[in-house]
């Protein structure tokens, strides 16, 4: 009977994973802004997918450096070859988790301030990557908006001499995506 019990406790561990809600979107918007002395540079990407596992907070992001759109064109050009070099990275991704899933419940509905850690990689490079946000859960969707700032720099991105009035090191960037449930 004993050993019945602990087989039946072993089975229900292992199946609880399966049964988790994970919610996803492939339409997710990311946008950026640089804005430097001579002038502001600005992009969306409305493209970004995203996978969140309500019981244990994990997500994984992903964005097409190509996707992104600029005014002019030649900024496009620019950020896809010079910069971001997209044929040989050709996207950027965030791996991590909400550190505070104690504070945070993403099955009942309500608006969150969630801190999440985890990994994130653009240009080819891996960083620690942590930030803030706020999650809003209702009528059976989860809502994530966050901004944050990324360091060209941190990344590997060069800027020529010449060009750093034009661009900033310093990058704004701000999420935003409704994700539902997957089935």
């Amino acid at each position: 009977m004993q050993k019945r019990l602990l087989l039946l406790a072993a089975l229900v561990a292992l199946a609880a994973p399966a049964f988790s809600q994970k919610y996803f979107t492939r339409d997710g918007k990311v946008k950026f802004s640089s804005d430097a002395s001579v002038e502001k540079i600005e992009a969306v990407n409305k493209s970004a997918t995203a996978v969140i596992d309500a019981a244990t907070g994990k997500m994984e992001w992903k964005v097409l450096i190509k996707g992104f759109l600029f005014e002019k064109a030649l900024m496009q050009e620019h950020f896809n070859e010079n910069y971001l070099e997209s044929s040989k990275h050709p996207s950027a991704t965030f791996k991590g988790q909400i550190a505070n899933l104690n504070e945070v419940n993403l099955t009942k509905d309500g608006t969150y301030t969630a801190k999440v850690t985890g990994k994130m990689t653009i240009h080819g490079v891996e960083r620690d990557a942590e930030t803030t946000g706020t999650i809003t859960v209702g009528s059976g969707s989860i809502k994530v908006h966050s901004n944050f700032t990324v360091k060209c720099s941190d990344y590997g991105v060069k800027i020529e001499a010449q060009k750093v009035n034009s661009i900033a090191n310093d990058i704004k960037v701000s999420v935003d995506a409704a994700l539902a449930p997957m089935k």
